[in-house]
Order: structure tokens, then sequence, then C-alpha cells
């Protein structure tokens, strides 16, 4: 039987940079996108948090819908955050406004007892909620949510630029990561967070260090390179003891393709293997 994955998290705005100077603006969001991508394949998603009344926030809702997700916080009367995005090279970089906004508009007492009404499932969040002083209301749902037996999974997804005080967001994202069960990151995340040696070849004892933390299923991306999945803390010598001990190891170069941009590339991949670790 499947489980449900709640998602809690920010739903915004990306306004990408045109050539001629204008800005189109994009349904976005990481755990926004994520929520839509697993819902697609199929999946009970519910949508924790709030979604502006304004017209932004009317089209992100309206998209999740679609999807067959659902949306389970309240209607905000504060507008929609926006991301301003400029690609280079198909490489996207980020601006946020993120003061005043609807998707921070909750109570984590609140989310807490929205989780206690349902079977434990899959609490998903991460990105831009490891952002303090944001991050406590979220360490509080998860501590929450993991003691009733809820499967915490976290996309690392740093955004570093937005940070006021940035060695305080690393250690409230390392603080998060601690409590995660399924967690994902990107080369770039690592390198930010202080990590050595973070190339493809090494993504065994990337991944070690994960577990280490209590991670039990690690999924480490590298952009064009390709993504490695974790499952299981055994360093793993041999196919046969892989498959004695339960662990599981999986490694794929990236196929080659003509790139439009990656926006959002990595919200679908981790909500792909969501959607089939529940289903």
């Amino acid at each position: 039987m499947s489980v449900s994955v709640w998602v809690l998290g920010e739903a915004l705005m990306d306004c990408v940079a045109q050539a001629d100077g204008s800005m189109r603006p994009l349904i976005g969001g990481s755990p926004f996108n994520l929520a839509c991508a697993v819902a697609l394949q199929g999946v009970d998603v519910g949508y924790l948090s709030p979604f502006s009344n304004d017209v932004f926030g009317q089209a992100l809702a309206q998209r999740l819908a679609e999807t067959g997700a659902k949306a389970m916080g309240k209607t905000s009367r504060k507008p929609t955050s926006l991301a301003v995005v400029n690609l280079h090279n198909g490489q996207p970089s980020y601006g946020f406004y993120r003061e005043g906004i609807a998707d921070r508009d909750y109570n984590a007492e609140d989310i807490v007892s929205q989780l206690k009404k349902h079977p434990p499932g899959v609490l998903h969040t991460g990105s831009l909620m490891a952002m303090p002083p944001e991050h406590r209301k979220v360490m509080h749902v998860i501590q929450f949510a993991k003691a009733m037996g809820w499967t915490i999974s976290i996309d690392v997804n740093l955004r570093t630029r937005v940070a006021e005080d940035l060695p305080a967001y690393l250690q409230a994202v390392n603080d998060m990561a601690a409590w995660a069960d399924w967690l994902k990151a990107s080369d770039e995340d690592m390198q930010l967070l202080g990590w050595r040696d973070v190339h493809w070849d090494n993504t065994d004892a990337l991944a070690a260090q994960w577990h280490a933390l209590g991670c039990q299923r690690v999924a480490l991306t590298f952009g064009a390179t390709g993504a490695a999945l974790h499952i299981g803390s055994l360093p793993m010598a041999t196919r046969d003891e892989a498959q004695s001990s339960g662990s599981v190891q999986a490694k794929a170069a990236a196929p080659i393709v003509n790139v439009v941009d990656t926006v959002g590339a990595g919200d679908t991949f981790w909500g792909s293997c969501l959607a089939d670790w529940v289903l």
C-alpha cells in the first residue's frame, strides 16, 4: 500500500530574466515543484504551506490542484514570494524576496495538529525552510513528526545569497539534516557546507558522511555529470555484501541532451525518488 507525501516549503514565482530585459513569471519554489512532481506520478500529496490570495497565489493553487495534490494550508493575505532568476548557459542564479510573504504565514502547532490526524507518511521540507529564523518553526514540526513515526525527507538546496548570517544558516542546515531519514544534496551544496573532496569519484565517502548523521537514503547530484544513490550505510566492497545487508548503491551518468535550463531539475529528480519509494 502506498503512503502519502506531505510537503512544507516555499511556493513562489520565478521571475526569469529575458534577453530583452523583461521578466517572465513562472510558477516555482523547490518544495512546491517537488509536490507537483510526486503527485503527477500518482502519489497522494498534501501541500501544507499557505498560498496567497493574490493573483500569483491563485495560479500556484490552481497548478497544484491540476497535479492532483491537495492544498492543506490556509489562504494568506500576505503576498506571494518572488525569485529573480538569471540564466547563464542554462544554469540559474537566484535572488529572493522572502519578507512578509504567504508561505511563511503559518503556525507550527497547526501543522503538527494536521499531521496528528493522518497516518504517518513522508514529510518533505528543506531549501529555504532551513533559513533562520524560519528553521525554528520547521524544526519544531520535524521533531514532532519524527516522534509520530513520519519519515523525514530533506532537500538541502542551499541558497546562500539570501542568508543574512551565513554561519547560522549553514548550522541550521546541518541541524535539519541530522533529522533526515532521506536526503538529497548537490555537489554545490556540499562545497558550500565546507566539505572536502566533493567530486564524482568520491560519492561513497560523501554518502557515508550523510549516513553518519542518520540519513538512511542519500541522493547526491552532480549536475551534468550524473547522480549517485546510496541506501543503507554499509561501505560496500562486493555486490553480495550489498544484497545481504539490504544496502543499495547506484550511480548513473546524465544523458547528453540540448539543455534549455535546469530550473527545477533537482526538485523533479528527488520527487521521482520519493514517488518510487512510496508507491
